[in-house]
């Protein structure tokens, strides 16, 4: 176990190296100067030119990048040409509110979807079967920028059940404290904020692990072991939770641990749709506007965050498997 960790912790160095290579090649051949875009088109040479070298912009490309690497190392990313504070501290400080979006996502889409596929596969043919594929095929279809002007137009404007945009001031996890008080209010209201958003961000992937889930427990329930279980007089019960889903889980999970990017990445569209000033916002402003330091550091940090996630998703095999060792 401890030679495989080792290993991939190697793994996990060189990608991040091959990662902050191919994003700042990507993002310095963009065209557009960030500096124009700072200054204004009416900002004079001279006036560039000293910001160009307040910001090392004028140094040669490798060394542009040894500093990037550096600055990585020390974990403030460089200084922000937007916002003239550390990339780190703005990426550190709206990474925590794209995680609450993200978690949200996942607490609604996993469990739904793998009920769903299960009831779908113990119905093969069934209303409950068409339904869900219908649900499968309409998830995976429809664009989440899409769902989410419908949702806001149904749910928030017309129906006034949810507000369409914005967020609380406080956050998830002071309002999950506030709870230890015996003050149950700003969760509730954090959660009803969070809901539309979280919802959006959660129906493609609820799509796609519902077939998915479908498809391995019709598998798993044609194999001999579970036959060999009903025989012997198990409850049903039993037979599905213990021996089939347990063993269709495998490869649900590593689909939702591939889609985890899928859901950080969705985050930008919808903290756009939604004003949810995450993370994946400040990206999309920061590219707007070439700040090249933020957009690095953000990228990095969700490379790091997906291979960490399926790091876990490894040890979380030798559960459901005890075949699989490391």
């Amino acid at each position: 176990m401890r030679r495989y960790l080792l290993k991939r912790m190697v793994h996990l160095i060189f990608v991040l190296i091959i990662v902050s290579v191919v994003i700042f090649a990507m993002i310095h051949l963009a065209p557009g100067d960030p500096l124009i875009v700072l200054l204004g088109e009416r900002a004079t040479t001279e006036q560039i030119e000293i910001m160009r070298r307040a910001y090392g912009l004028d140094k040669p490309l490798y060394v542009q990048y040894l500093i990037f690497m550096k600055n990585t190392l020390e974990g403030n990313f460089g200084l922000s040409i937007r916002h003239g504070v550390s990339a780190g501290s703005l990426i550190f400080e709206r990474l925590p509110v794209t995680l609450e979006l993200v978690v949200a996502s996942l607490i609604i889409a996993v469990p739904l979807s793998i009920i769903t596929g299960v009831i779908a596969a113990l119905r093969q043919n069934s209303w409950w079967d068409y339904f869900a594929s219908l649900f499968s095929l309409f998830g995976l279809s429809i664009p989440s920028f899409w769902i989410g002007i419908m949702l806001i137009l149904l749910l928030g404007v017309f129906l006034e059940w949810f507000p369409v945009m914005g967020r609380p001031e406080w956050s998830l996890w002071e309002a999950a404290g506030r709870c230890l008080q015996g003050e149950w209010r700003p969760l509730g209201i954090f959660l009803h904020h969070l809901f539309l958003p979280g919802l959006t961000n959660a129906l493609w992937m609820v799509g796609l692990v519902t077939r998915l889930t479908r498809t391995s427990m019709l598998e798993v329930l044609n194999e001999d072991y579970v036959r060999t279980a009903r025989g012997k007089g198990l409850r049903e019960f039993w037979v599905i939770s213990k021996h089939a889903l347990k063993n269709a889980m495998i490869p649900v999970i590593t689909v939702i641990a591939i889609q985890f990017g899928s859901v950080l990445s969705g985050a930008v569209i919808t903290e756009t749709v939604f004003s949810w000033p995450g993370m994946g916002r400040l990206m999309v402003d920061s590219v707007y506007n070439r700040d090249y330091p933020v957009v690095q550091a953000g990228v990095i940090i969700c490379a790091f965050l997906f291979a960490v996630v399926n790091l876990i998703v490894d040890f979380l095999y030798t559960l459901l498997d005890p075949r699989i060792k490391y």
